[in-house]
């Protein structure tokens, strides 16, 4: 008797020492299983989303110049094409790109935050809108499993620069603010009728009572076939 209950000992230390070993794995970085799913997604994606966009052909879009309301004509023209855009997108598909260099983010956004979804990459919330539509711009991502898009979203620092990248233009944002509310606090999804970026992750990590925050706003676009314009 005494051997087996010392072998079923040594096992359980041994499955106990794994454990932990796995735990501080996914802590420190994240969950290498799920993580290689979703690089298989994000090549699949990357894709996709290079001939959607090697395919788009927007309409002639305003010269921008220094005057205000060459300025107000390229927004409604970028808006215009963000709408149709939108029209165009399916849950599941690619919608863009999103670069954050203080985290090391260069990933393809995908359209739609299910659980689905959001295995496959950093997800547009689609009751949200589009970038150069003037309004709310809403993305969630997961911190600890599926490539981990938002793990170190807390070290995102106000000033620090988010790109997203769209077939009709590339939006720059700066980040303003970060916060936490619960996760039960549904105004964070409220549009007011101004552009704002709000990134969202879980909070604390492998938890999901409250949700982490990151608010920026848009401080240029970068319109096809046509220089730069701030706002």
């Amino acid at each position: 008797m005494r051997r087996p209950v010392r072998v079923l000992g040594s096992l359980l230390v041994a499955a106990g020492a794994l454990t932990l070993i796995w735990v501080v794995i996914v802590w420190q970085w994240q969950d290498p299983f799920t993580a290689i799913y979703t690089h298989f997604q994000q090549e699949r994606l990357a894709h996709a989303y290079a001939k959607r966009a090697e395919q788009y052909h927007p309409r002639r879009f305003h010269p921008i110049s220094g005057a205000s309301t060459a300025t107000a004509a390229v927004r409604a023209d970028v808006a215009r094409e963000a709408r149709a855009y939108g029209r165009s997108l399916q849950r599941g598909e690619a919608v863009g790109r999103i670069h954050i260099s203080r985290i090391g983010l260069n990933m393809v956004l995908v359209q739609g935050t299910d659980d689905a979804t959001l295995q496959k990459g950093p997800g547009h919330y689609i009751d949200s809108g589009l970038p150069g539509e003037g309004s709310l711009i809403y993305i969630a991502g997961h911190r600890t499993t599926y490539l981990a898009p938002f793990a170190d979203i807390d070290k995102i620092r106000v000033g620090d620069a988010v790109t997203v990248e769209m077939p009709y233009g590339t939006f720059t944002y700066r980040v303003t603010r970060h916060y936490i509310v619960s996760a039960d606090q549904l105004e964070v999804l409220r549009n007011h009728g101004t552009e704002i970026l709000r990134l969202q992750a879980c909070h604390p990590r492998f938890f999901a009572t409250h949700r982490y925050i990151v608010d920026a706003k848009l401080v240029s676009i970068d319109p096809p076939a046509a220089r730069s314009t701030s706002s």
